[in-house]
Order: C-alpha cells, then structure tokens, then sequence
C-alpha cells in the first residue's frame, strides 16, 4: 500500500440513501442511510468498512459502483467527480470498478456457463481481449481463483458456494479494475471457506496490485486482512485508523461493544472483564437521535452527546474518532 499516493477512490461528505413510503397511499420520505461520510482508498489497499446490519455499509456499495446516485456530497474515482464525467468516462470507469456481491449464486446468471460469465464483459468493452485470446484468458481467470480450466462449460449449479464466489471474483477481475468493492462477499460462507477466499484475495492483490473497500459486520473476519479499518454506525463513520491501531487501542465505545462480540480477540478482551452488551435497538435511520446517533445505547453518554453531534477528528489519540469522550481500553470494565 502507498497511503502518500493519490487515492483511487475518495468519498466526500457523502450522502445516499433511498425513498420509502410511509403506508400503502402515504407520500414518500427520504431515508439517509448514508449521513456525510468521508472515506480514501488507495491504491493496494484494503479499507475494511465494517459496522451492524442496516448501518449504511451496502449502500456505500452500492453507491461507489453507480447503482444509486448520491443525494449530496461526491465519489471521486482517480481525484475525479464520476457525477461529472462524461458517458464514455462512465464507461471506462464501471470496467475499473467492479462489485463481489454477498451471495454468488443470485449474482451469476444460472442460464449462463462459467465461460459465458468470464466473457461476457469483454463484448461490453471491446478491445479490452482480443477474440482469439477468450478462450486462453478465461483458462487463465479460472486458474488464478484456483479452479479447474476445464469446468469452464459448466452452469453455476454445478459448483459449490465457495466455488461460485471464486467465479464472482473471476468476472470482477476479467476487466482488469482497480478497485473491487466486496459487500459481504465471504458472510454466507463455512469459517473454513472464508479463509480460503480471504487468502485468495489477498494473492491476487499482491500479484496485480488491486485495490479492495470490503464491506462486513465481523470484525473478526477482517483483523488480518485490512490495512485500515472504518466503523460505521446509523450512517456514519464513528471511528478509522490503521487495524493495528483499531484492534489495540479502540476509542470509541461503539468499536469497543463490536470488539468484545467479536470471536478470537482475547489479547484485546483480557482488559476487559465483560462482553459489552449494548442496551435495546439500534435507533432507526428514518428518525437518527440528535446529537451523537450512538447516545441511546451508550454507557457514557451525558447531556451533550445528546445535543452536539461529535466530529471525526484525533482527541488525543492514535486515530480519528467521533466520541465526545473516546475511552482508552483500560477504560473498559463493565458492561454497558
């Protein structure tokens, strides 16, 4: 990873979200699920996005590949605003930014063969493989993910979850991107084929130098993965840094609850006597509490986290971090 290089991907006070209608004939209302988040990947690297269901994570997704347009704030590719880009600019750049999907069987095309699916991009993006070279190339995709040339004539039924997910990864590749997102693209698979897939992705970044946001709710599954880590909570980012950092010195509360649930960090929880267990639900993006959005299931909370909405900046620690009162892991010893 060079982080003084210009990152591929910047997000700058992002915001996304959707429309939802409140009751069969009420008028429709928007939904931020994403609130004003700011985000670099450079290039080979591993920004790990991580963060509970519903969060904002998959929108952020979904968002950086052009699937939703943002309804404030800029996604840069390469230091440029896609939103001013023209058609041929989007062209390129939906080549160079490529999306691994959670559950690979929905994502793959079940009429389509494995060659099919390897080559359908390049009949999008003429001269990207010479026609001649189709066949040698998908030989040489299916190769690199670790599977058999020879399965290329075969249906994505006929292979396993995890097989269809090194498939998923082949297809991204087959375009040559600089930038995959992977919106939990290892959480519907065995412990055992998860690593298996991490360790893929891995290879293949120190061989071609790809760039990953890799998006989850486990922190455990991304510890020895990520180069850097940003927590997400109701839309935005409560704390980033480099995963050593992170893992080891968690300032904020939130980061801290997610770490004690996490399995395999007991160098991190031997500080701490307890799991944190966070008090009730977490508040709905349709109505985010004031102030501080953690503030309702916060054991530190105090009148203003409930007023005064805390930035992302160093408090007298290693990393950023949105807490008006961003906690060293000493500080842990109670639930909250």
């Amino acid at each position: 990873m060079t982080s003084h290089s210009r990152p591929v991907l910047e997000l700058v006070d992002l915001v996304a979200g959707y429309r939802q209608r409140q009751g069969a004939w009420g008028r429709r209302r928007e939904v931020r699920a994403v609130a004003g988040v700011n985000l670099t990947v450079h290039p080979g690297e591993t920004l790990c996005l991580v963060g509970e269901s519903g969060c904002g994570k998959s929108t952020v997704a979904r968002t950086v590949v052009g699937l939703l347009r943002p309804l404030s704030g800029e996604v840069r590719f390469d230091g440029r605003d896609i939103a001013t880009l023209s058609h041929a600019e989007r062209k390129r750049l939906r080549r160079e930014v490529q999306l691994v999907f959670q559950d690979p069987y929905a994502s793959l095309n079940p009429t389509m063969t494995v060659y099919e699916l390897l080559s359908e991009a390049w009949r999008i993006h003429p001269g990207l493989v010479a026609r001649e070279d189709w066949d040698t190339e998908v030989a040489s995709l299916l190769e690199r993910v670790g599977l058999n040339p020879s399965h290329a004539q075969r249906y994505p039924h006929q292979f396993s979850g995890g097989q269809r997910q090194r498939i998923s990864i082949a297809r991204a590749l087959s375009v040559k991107p600089r930038l995959i997102v992977c919106d939990e693209a290892v959480s519907a698979l065995d412990v055992s084929i998860q690593a298996q897939i991490l360790n893929l992705l891995a290879e293949l970044q120190r061989e071609l130098g790809v760039a990953y946001l890799f998006i989850t709710h486990d922190l455990g599954v991304v510890r020895h993965f990520a180069d850097r880590v940003a927590v997400m909570h109701l839309g935005t980012i409560v704390e980033t840094g480099e995963v050593a950092e992170l893992y080891e010195r968690p300032a904020h509360p939130y980061t801290q609850a997610l770490l004690s649930a996490a399995p395999s960090l007991d160098d991190w929880r031997s500080t701490a006597t307890d799991e944190i267990v966070l008090r009730g639900d977490a508040p709905s993006p349709l109505a985010p509490p004031s102030g501080c959005r953690f503030h309702p299931r916060c054991w530190k909370a105090e009148d203003r986290c409930r007023v005064d909405e805390p930035q992302l900046v160093h408090r007298d620690t290693d990393h950023p971090v949105a807490c008006h009162f961003p906690a060293e892991v000493s500080d842990v010893s109670a639930t909250g």
